[in-house]
């Protein structure tokens, strides 16, 4: 099973019909976990936390938007005995943890899975993320989790390559990208397809635009992608599997780590 970088976009991505959103139902059409572990942005801790509630409850942790949104559950099933399995894996790769019994899936995790998944008859492992950590770090994170994609487990990092607040023309529905987004976008996948770990982890200095495309607040966007990245060391095989923009510079970016058995 190969890992993924997968960006959630706007909250309101969940209701709409577009590219981005057919790509997504798609891809859930061709991967057929027995169950998805899922790294989101808007899930932030100073030690790797990882669920191991039994059922998920939803949360509506965003601000302002259609009444709509706040009315949709996603009831996914956790998988408690996964959870703990992860937890002996990153003991193994002296990763320090600790078990979350209680929370629920932010936006960052159910929007994306109600879009590849919309049974949510998928059990689901949400784990979080750290922006204090090094993109070195973040990676061997997702190193250690590599043997589960040998069980038929899917491993998702839930984000955005370029988000930022303040560049985004909210009224700009084209779907087209500024140039200095797409720069960025093309590095990553340029250095990622090279497996070229050297540049990706320097990416603040070395990458086109990085202070525009992930500035400082906002950092948690792109670190899921070393995650995800990480997953696949094994193989170190990347591809980018959809690209498209919205509001002139908010990605909805996917690349695929590792190939399918």
């Amino acid at each position: 099973m190969p890992a993924f970088f997968v960006a959630h976009g706007s909250p309101t991505l969940v209701v709409e019909q577009d590219a981005y959103t057919r790509f997504l139902a798609e891809l859930g059409a061709e991967l057929k976990p027995r169950a998805v572990v899922i790294f989101s942005a808007h899930w932030l801790s100073g030690v790797q936390e990882i669920s191991a509630v039994p059922r998920y409850h939803t949360i509506h942790d965003f601000f302002g938007f259609p009444e709509e949104l706040y009315q949709i559950e996603y009831p996914a099933a956790g998988d408690p005995a996964l959870a703990a399995e992860i937890g002996r894996l990153l003991s193994r790769h002296q990763v320090a943890h600790r078990l979350n019994r209680s929370r629920g899936l932010d936006h960052g995790a159910w929007v994306v899975l109600r879009l590849m998944y919309p049974d949510a008859t998928i059990p689901v492992v949400a784990m979080s993320v750290n922006p204090r950590l090094s993109p070195a770090e973040q990676y061997r994170i997702g190193q250690a989790l590599a043997p589960l994609r040998r069980q038929n487990v899917l491993i998702l990092a839930s984000g955005g390559s370029v988000h930022n607040f303040k560049t985004m023309r909210w009224w700009d529905e084209s779907q087209q990208g500024d140039r200095w987004a797409e720069a960025f976008d093309q590095w990553v996948s340029d250095r990622a397809r090279a497996w070229d770990l050297e540049a990706l982890f320097a990416y603040r200095t070395r990458a086109p635009h990085a202070d525009l495309a992930v500035p400082l607040p906002g950092v948690e966007h792109f670190i899921p992608f070393f995650y995800a990245m990480g997953a696949a060391d094994d193989q170190r095989v990347c591809r980018e599997r959809f690209r498209s923009y919205r509001y002139g510079n908010l990605s909805h970016t996917v690349w695929q780590f590792g190939e399918a058995a």
